[in-house]
């Protein structure tokens, strides 16, 4: 028996490090070229042995603009998330729990706002914006990507709290518990995987936003993928201090998320199974 399921078990053996493969290596490869010098970035076939350097690091550490972008992109990014989660929690617990008029409609309203291509409200927003005298600032970033980000959180969140034994919600109420304290004292703390999941969707997507960062901002406000794509001209393309802005750019999201690891894989699965 077991002999008979040694070649399924190889199959997806060899379908998971495939996978992980055709994941991890572009990043393997970003890191690596962030810490080869000129000649071995160009070397073709590539070089896979090489002697590392930090040459296009400390570039991009004297480049005032870089750091000055990342903490704009950090600043932007948090924003965006803490006010999702504040946000977007108590709607979740309204849609989770609460029949009301109407509830379908915005529910679908919440889902469809993932299907509107962002080319297409790009130039509406700018226009907007700009009769505001919103343009180049903070603000006008974090409310844009609020739009996307908040429907993450509430699509996410609602279902984890419907996943909470409504029996929980009884018992509260009879200990005289007010509707406020049921949603902070029971829905919040066993959501929490299912919050901490939207919380990295929400911060992930608002640190690596390229397209509205592009047109709502000038030079007060610049994030990181901005000023990545900043040292692209029409005479060079420095791959070194690209590559080694993009590790900048991704370090931040990874350490973020292993903050909170230990929430995702419970917050992806529970609710799962009703």
């Amino acid at each position: 028996m077991r002999a008979a399921r040694l070649p399924g078990r190889l199959l997806h053996l060899f379908g998971l490090l495939a996978v992980f493969v055709f994941a991890v290596f572009p990043f393997y490869w970003m890191i690596s070229s962030s810490f080869k010098n000129g000649a071995d970035l160009l070397a073709s076939p590539p070089r896979w042995l090489f002697a590392p350097t930090i040459e296009h690091y400390q570039a991009v550490f004297a480049d005032q603009k870089v750091t000055s972008a990342i903490f704009d992109s950090l600043v932007v990014a948090l924003c965006t998330t803490g006010l999702a989660i504040v946000l977007g929690t108590p709607a979740a617990y309204a849609l989770a729990r609460f029949e009301f008029r109407g509830k379908s409609d915005l529910w679908f309203w919440f889902i469809s706002n993932r299907m509107i291509s962002p080319i297409v409200l790009a130039l509406p927003i700018y226009l907007l914006a700009r009769n505001a005298g919103m343009l180049d600032t903070y603000l006008v970033l974090v409310l844009v990507y609020l739009t996307f980000t908040l429907p993450i959180v509430v699509w996410i969140c609602t279902d984890q709290f419907r996943s909470i034994p409504h029996e929980l919600e009884q018992a509260a109420r009879l200990d005289g518990v007010n509707q406020f304290g049921i949603f902070w004292r029971i829905y919040l703390p066993l959501g929490l995987p299912g919050v901490a999941v939207s919380a990295i969707f929400s911060f992930i997507f608002s640190w690596n936003e390229l397209l509205f960062a592009l047109v709502l901002t000038r030079r007060a406000v610049q994030t990181a993928p901005v000023a990545a794509t900043s040292f692209m001209s029409g005479y060079e393309l420095p791959w070194g201090k690209i590559m080694a802005t993009g590790t900048l750019i991704v370090l931040p999201v990874t350490i973020f998320a292993l903050l909170v690891s230990r929430h995702m894989i419970r917050g992806l699965t529970m609710g799962a199974s009703k």
